[in-house]
């Protein structure tokens, strides 16, 4: 079944990707009225989320940073699709890097990066980095279930030269690499809610205790990384330009959790600049009444 479904739905994701962007995001407003208007994806998820992080905000502009979201969510949909055939000229016009040359400085230092960033503006084409700097590039994901969807997605990416590993993965790649003296950047999206009770850290996020993601800290530490933020602002539609910003080129300085705390107040500003780009279809906070004791 893995294949018939691949073998259906790829030549429809292949058409829409060879689309002039014209097209492509013309495509991208029906497909807002489909999700949004007529199925309501996850929409009750987005507005809790709102309503809990921005208690003040009254319903007319929940409603309207809602629709903002998903004009917004289509048009990152179209554009992952796009990914399958865009070209890296195309990519290196619509995604721009303010100030590369931070990375480029680390390269020098001969330090391997942790990019930590959130799910937030656009992340689907910040592979082109790969164009800019020397670093083999990692990126942690989930393994998607239908292997072939899978293999396309990490067929993607190495055309970018950045490769895709598994959590389960992370260590023992990146350990081998630092064995070899290999220089890596290796990105998190590490603003996702990890299990209850397999947290080891719970702290305020948009004013809201849950349990937070440490595995990029504690590798920085291990793996002596340096530690860089990545935000990214929408310009215009379709073009993104990303900021980085060095957290730390020494973790080990820091305590415990101190790196995942920095991180996260900067996914938080980011938000309360411009919400409509933050991922509020995840159920980030479902775990806000668990808290355990000792994290109260």
């Amino acid at each position: 079944m893995q294949l018939i479904a691949y073998i259906l739905i790829y030549p429809i994701l292949w058409l829409i990707s060879i689309l002039p962007f014209r097209l492509l995001y013309a495509f991208s407003d029906v497909l807002y009225l489909f999700i949004f208007k007529l199925f309501g994806y996850r929409k009750a998820t987005v507005k809790e989320n709102l309503r809990l992080v921005f208690p003040d905000k009254s319903e007319k502009e929940i409603a309207e940073i809602t629709s903002k979201f998903y004009h917004h969510l289509c048009d990152m949909i179209v554009e992952a699709i796009k990914s399958l055939s865009i070209s890296d000229e195309q990519l290196k016009k619509r995604y721009k890097f303010s100030n590369v040359e931070l990375i480029n400085e680390l390269e020098e230092k001969q330090r391997s990066i942790i990019l930590m960033c959130a799910h937030y503006g656009s992340w689907e084409w910040i592979f082109i980095l790969q164009s800019y700097v020397k670093h083999k590039g990692y990126a942690i994901y989930k393994r998607l279930a239908n292997k072939y969807f899978d293999r396309l997605v990490k067929r993607i990416r190495a055309k970018h030269n950045s490769h895709l590993i598994t959590t389960k993965e992370t260590l023992q790649v990146l350990a081998e690499s630092k064995r070899k003296g290999e220089l890596t950047i290796n990105g998190f999206a590490s603003d996702q809610s990890p299990k209850p009770h397999k947290a080891f850290h719970w702290n305020e996020f948009m004013g809201v205790k849950v349990p937070m993601h440490t595995g990029a800290e504690m590798l920085a530490k291990k793996l002596d990384m340096a530690v860089v933020f990545f935000s990214t602002k929408r310009i215009k539609r379709g073009y993104y330009e990303t900021t980085f910003t060095t957290i730390t080129e020494h973790p080990k300085d820091y305590k415990d959790y101190e790196i995942t705390d920095m991180f996260f107040k900067r996914v938080e500003k980011q938000i309360l600049e411009a919400p409509q780009y933050y991922l509020w279809t995840h159920k980030r906070w479902k775990h806000r009444d668990k808290v355990p004791v000792e994290f109260q």
